[in-house]
């Protein structure tokens, strides 16, 4: 069985926002060592999903 996939729904639908990972942590404000960890553990791109999820960032109390 086939089945015909319009071409514009499958260009906006298909694709994920990768980040560069220093961007990212500048972009949230992570401090350096959060930026490390993410490094290490996903690489210099990532999804914006994965960054989001394993992303943490230290509270700012007054």
């Amino acid at each position: 069985m086939t089945q015909h996939l319009d071409q514009q729904t499958v260009v906006h639908e298909g694709l994920k926002k990768v980040w560069n990972v220093a961007e990212f942590a500048k972009r949230y404000r992570l401090d350096q060592r959060e930026e490390n960890r993410l490094l290490k553990l996903l690489g210099p791109f990532a999804s914006e999903h994965e960054l989001l999820m394993n992303a943490t960032r230290t509270p700012n109390f007054r």
